[in-house]
């Protein structure tokens, strides 16, 4: 039996390892400090630096060896762990998994069905537990007296032996972690069980081809509370609400959403979890809003936009406006709503503005998502159809349905980690917004300005006749947190400007960028906004850097959200581009999501390329 790893082992269709993953490469990076590395950096050329990681990765087959090994290993050793009904073994980080197989596998459904079996175990079991607001997103917490440990360690190792369940153990004082998983009803895990405060628990998941995982991160933490002198229960590790509880403190139900941020707020969870009061009451934190999603994309190789286009394409005033590059689709909004679904699980609905166009493969019956035509939120006609973003985008609030406060996304962001609403609004509602380090320009509009420092210089005028206040920064290319009732204030407010711009069918030089910037001044002037801060990443896929960067997000997995964007390629080299980015987002989104119709995936049927 064959497997291929989430990160370590999956190879790209050129037949070429991602030398960013490679053990010596990731040991260079740990050891060798930074000023070091740009010293050598600065005396070798990026062909022979690329040549020297590609030698150093070829590491890589002695691992695989390895991993094969140990997975003929694992099958003899543990039968009845891959035998069970739907599960694949896998390899995560070169070490064999059993994985049950999903259709929709994300963090969120391993973080609900490893809480949903731990509850109901310990449920079974008549042992008496509580759901505990915990602070790492990634995993669900239930607590147990101490009393009960030996019962619930019973329980726990049972469930592990018959549902194919791993076990991490965090070690008093341990500073870095828990270890790899271990069956959980293996000798090292049994060893291990009695001498600790906190067990992390994990199953792995995975789609029907087995390529790749997720339940690594994603779980649930079994925690004993420890007895006191005062007779109460004391936590073992920080929560969100509290140190210590009464012992006989009655238990109460509440919906899953209580407890986590994970999922939409007005959702069904998955029925009611058992907890205590303390942990049962709404934070100030929370954010009890619902939260949309909006895409804006276009088909740029439909012959009958094209034909649309060419009728107007005289007015373009910037050869960027008219670039091909910003119309071709190398399916990025494939992988954005990817990464959406992974990351970004407690958006309510979606809702994708285009100019009369699907994608083919959307699922449009899919009650998560919405196609809305340009033709539903502009109220004049005349001015359709458009070409312009930015007249597009200043419309966006005008989608019927959308929720107040909502996500605007253009295709070419993704979701890189799991997120929260929290990182993008306050719990009183207020948004968050993200600045660039990059300045907009001194002096007027110049048809030698790129549009977005157009645009940002109109934004700065505007607001310093309103405010008295100047601006000067650009914002990063990330989702942005926007609320319906602010724009609508701003086309009010500035209502001949924005006319204008919603009226120019190409970028202009009067435009205005509404929700990406204009917005968010806007609402921080008046008290509705704050700046905050991302780990965030831009890649421009004509830089020839990008292909070893974004190997290196590959590996490490350490951004929030991230662009992937190009701007002034000619076309020429828009088929080198893809050659990087298809592998890249094939690797870091390799589970369909729920939006894609059945058997319209990208890579079924053969090795995805990544990691």
């Amino acid at each position: 039996m064959t497997a291929s790893s989430e990160h370590d082992r999956i190879t790209a269709e050129s037949g070429h390892r991602n030398p960013e993953v490679s053990l010596l490469v990731s040991l260079y990076r740990r050891t060798v400090p930074t000023s070091a590395r740009r010293a050598v950096a600065g005396r070798l050329s990026p062909q022979l630096r690329e040549s020297v990681k590609r030698s150093l990765a070829s590491s890589q087959v002695l691992s695989e060896r390895l991993a094969d090994r140990r997975a003929d290993r694992a099958l003899r050793q543990f039968p009845a762990l891959f035998s069970g009904h739907e599960r694949r073994l896998v390899q995560v980080k070169g070490h064999p998994k059993a994985a049950h197989v999903r259709e929709f596998p994300s963090p969120l459904q391993a973080q609900t069905e490893a809480l949903r079996l731990v509850t109901a175990t310990l449920a079974e079991a008549g042992i008496d537990y509580f759901c505990v607001r915990g602070t790492d997103v990634r995993t669900a917490s239930v607590g147990v007296a101490e009393a009960d440990r030996r019962a619930a360690l019973r329980a726990l190792v049972k469930l592990c032996a018959e549902t194919a369940g791993y076990i991490a153990v965090h070690r008093r004082r341990l500073r870095k972690g828990p270890r790899r998983t271990v069956p959980g009803n293996s000798a090292a895990a049994k060893r291990q069980l009695p001498h600790t405060d906190i067990v992390d628990v994990r199953w792995y998941f995975t789609d029907h081809r087995g390529q790749a995982t997720v339940g690594e991160r994603y779980g649930c933490t079994l925690e004993f509370w420890q007895p006191t002198a005062a007779g109460t229960l004391a936590a073992p590790r920080r929560n969100k609400c509290t140190e210590e509880v009464a012992a006989d403190t009655p238990r109460v139900q509440v919906p899953l959403t209580r407890l986590t941020q994970l999922l939409p707020v007005d959702s069904d969870s998955p029925g009611q979890v058992q907890t205590l009061p303390e942990f049962a009451q709404p934070l100030t934190e929370d954010v009890s809003f619902p939260v949309d999603a909006v895409y804006t994309w276009v088909d740029g190789s439909d012959p009958a936009w094209l034909r649309r286009r060419a009728e107007y394409s005289g007015e373009t005033y910037h050869v960027e406006a008219a670039n091909a590059a910003r119309y071709l689709s190398r399916d990025e909004l494939r992988y954005s709503l990817r990464s959406l679904h992974q990351y970004a699980p407690w958006i309510r609905h979606v809702y994708l503005v285009t100019d009369d166009q699907t994608p083919e493969w959307l699922d449009t019956s899919h009650p998560g998502i919405t196609v809305v035509s340009h033709q539903d939120i502009f109220s004049d006609a005349s001015l359709l159809p458009t070409f312009n973003s930015h007249a597009i985008e200043s419309q966006l609030h005008h989608i019927d349905g959308l929720a107040e406060h909502f996500l605007y996304l253009n295709d070419d962001v993704f979701f890189g980690q799991l997120t929260v609403p929290q990182n993008f609004f306050l719990g009183n509602g207020l948004t968050r917004f993200f600045l660039s380090r990059a300045h907009i320009p001194h002096g007027l509009p110049s048809p030698d300005d790129v549009p977005v420092s157009v645009a940002g210089k109109n934004n700065r005028a505007l607001l310093e006749r309103r405010f008295g206040t100047v601006i000067t920064q650009k914002m990063k290319h990330v989702p942005h947190a926007l609320r319906r009732s602010v724009l609508h204030e701003i086309e009010e407010e500035f209502k001949d400007r924005h006319r204008a711009t919603a009226a120019n069918r190409f970028r202009n030089l009067d435009d205005l960028s509404v929700t990406s910037s204009l917005h968010h001044y806007y609402s921080f002037l008046t008290g509705r906004a704050v700046s905050s801060g991302i780990r965030y990443d831009y890649f421009d896929m004509a830089h020839p850097h990008t292909p070893t960067r974004l190997g290196r997000l590959l590996a490490a997995r350490n951004r929030m959200v991230f662009c992937l964007n190009d701007t002034v390629s000619d076309e020429a080299d828009l088929e080198t581009q893809l050659a990087v980015m298809d592998p890249f987002l094939r690797a870091y989104f390799p589970f369909p999501s729920p939006y894609e119709r059945t058997g319209t995936a990208t890579g079924q049927g053969s090795p995805p390329p990544a990691a």
